[in-house]
């Protein structure tokens, strides 16, 4: 897998890059997460089974890999799998992110599994935690989760604090979520303060293509995340009102020969402003089905069947 620039940050990137939120904590959002973990949550179980897909990954050419507080043991996972494999520094990048703490205690059922909090003593105690676990891997550091409603992107301690990492060449960015990606987006490129930003995009969720077409032309580097939907996306999904739209992803699919999430990923691929697009699989042949998505080829055809199943941003 060739390496590409992630905007004009100076990192490379994989063009699929792997996320870690379902490696690292045993409740997850993914449909079949239980299952993809064998519903083993014993931690020492858990590290090894996220060794062997990041091995895979590995093998498989990726050389992003995405972390974040709120993922559980996520960063502890790849931090000892780094150390483990001797990875060279300089042969990898890795991003983790703050403004989330992880609250479900290793449980998969819980009242809450993260609490959201983008405050200074947030930021300074998170990335202590981080920079101690990944050093001179840690590469890129990003708000988690930045809307509008939250004010983070308001808050000029936040703004200075992030601008003094910079300083010592810590890449910046952000990661966008609910239907308000856009404006954030935007207010975001105004602070001038940001190298890359996270962005949900997928079959389902195409609202910010012009805005991230503008991002990546100003230099941004985007990364690209959920893209399967949490596995909507994917032949996981038997729901009664996705019927129709499963049929039609099936026949592309098979006219392609290619998988259902090959498809979804390759269609995210083929966007011009996309740098990086991280799989968030949790097995070794779902990771393997998701890179299968750097072989296809889409048409025309193809492109406008596709386009046709977006949803509201809602």
């Amino acid at each position: 897998m060739k390496l590409a620039p992630l905007g004009k940050s100076g990192l490379q990137v994989s063009r699929i890059g792997l996320g870690l939120a379902a490696l690292g904590r045993p409740g997850y959002i993914n449909l079949g997460h239980a299952d993809d973990l064998k519903h083993d949550y014993n931690p020492a179980a858990m590290e090894a089974h996220c060794h062997a897909v990041l091995d895979a990954a590995w093998d498989a050419g990726i050389r992003y890999f995405d972390a974040a507080r709120s993922y559980g043991n996520a960063e502890a996972f790849l931090a000892s799998w780094l150390k483990s494999r001797q990875i060279d520094p300089i042969a990898v990048t890795i991003g983790s992110k703050w403004g989330y703490t992880y609250t479900a205690d290793w449980h998969v059922v819980a009242n809450r599994h993260e609490v959201k909090e983008h405050s200074l003593p947030v930021l300074k105690k998170q990335f202590a935690e981080s920079s101690a676990l990944l050093g001179k891997h840690f590469n890129l550091y990003q708000i988690h989760s930045a809307t509008i409603e939250s004010g983070v992107l308001e808050s000029r301690e936040i703004a200075e604090e992030l601008a003094l990492l910079r300083a010592t060449g810590l890449k910046i960015g952000l990661t966008l979520s609910g239907p308000g990606q856009t404006e954030t987006l935007a207010r975001a490129m105004e602070a001038g303060l940001f190298d890359c930003v996270q962005v949900t995009w997928n079959l389902l969720e195409i609202s910010t293509w012009s805005a991230l077409r503008k991002a990546h032309d100003a230099g941004m580097g985007v990364i690209v995340k959920e893209t399967l939907a949490n596995g909507r996306l994917t032949s996981r999904n038997d729901e009664l009102k996705f019927l129709a739209k499963r049929k039609a992803l099936d026949g592309i699919a098979s006219r392609l020969r290619c998988s259902l999430d090959a498809l979804a990923i390759a269609a995210v691929l083929d966007q011009p402003w996309a740098d990086v697009v991280l799989s968030g699989a949790a097995g070794i042949e779902h990771l393997h089905s998701n890179v299968a998505a750097t072989d296809v080829r889409l048409d025309n055809a193809a492109r406008k069947q596709l386009a046709q199943l977006a949803e509201t941003p809602e």
